[in-house]
Parts: structure tokens; sequence; C-alpha cells
């Protein structure tokens, strides 16, 4: 039986799918803690700000469209505190440009603040795909 709290989890991590994909900044930094910590391979742990400058650089006209997909593999809710492990795929396309595709998996860590579900810390394993 999937808890209350797992689909709360599960609607923030589909309202963040779609948000990203149609460009919508304000929506997704509401999802994420402000003290947030994202970690990538190959580059320095990343804040809230960090975030939201890239983001909306990434959002304005002319930006590259970004699709993918997360397929979540677990989750685990313990009070307010949760953890969830999914496979991500995203594909970044910039204008005129060839796609990116980089797949992999994610850990999240997440809290609940003011009764809602949002990321605390993300570290993900992305990996460019090769084509073909």
């Amino acid at each position: 039986m999937i808890s209350s709290d797992e689909t709360a989890i599960r609607e923030t991590v589909s309202t963040w799918m779609a948000a990203s994909q149609s460009g919508d900044v304000d929506t997704v930094l509401g999802l994420v803690a402000d003290d947030v910590v994202f970690l990538a391979p190959g580059r320095p742990p990343m804040h809230k700000a960090e975030f939201e400058t890239l983001s909306r650089a990434q959002a304005q006209p002319g930006g590259p469209e970004i699709a993918g997909d997360s397929d979540i593999q677990e989750i685990q809710v313990v009070g307010d505190w949760a953890f969830m492990w999914t496979r991500l795929r995203i594909i970044v396309t910039p204008p005129g440009g060839a796609a990116l595709e980089r797949a992999g998996h994610t850990l999240t860590v997440l809290k609940k603040v003011a009764g809602r579900w949002v990321i605390a810390r993300d570290a993900n394993l992305l990996a460019p795909v090769k084509p073909g």
C-alpha cells in the first residue's frame, strides 16, 4: 500500500519534471529547500542561488529544449524526512544543435517543510549516452 507521503513525493517528482521541461523556473524553485545541495560528477556542490541562476539562463528565449523521464525505484519515508533513488534520463537540445542525452541514477533526500515535500539534497550519477 502506497502511503500519502509517498504519493505526495511522486507528485513532487512529476511536477518537477513537467516544470523543468516547460521552463517554469519558479515552480522548480518552489520544490527545493532553501538549503538544498545538488551533487553531480565533476563539479563542486551547487546551492540554490547558483541553481536558480543556471535555471533562469536556460529558460530564456533561445535556451535549450529539455526533455526526459524519471523512473522512481524506491521511496522510504522516516518522519519528516525521506529518500528515494531513481533512474533518470535527460535530453538537452540546444537551438540548432545536436541533442545531448544523459542517463543514470539519482539519490535524493527530501524533507517536509510547511506540510510539503521539498528536495533537500540531490546526487545524480548521470553520464552521457552514446548515440546508436
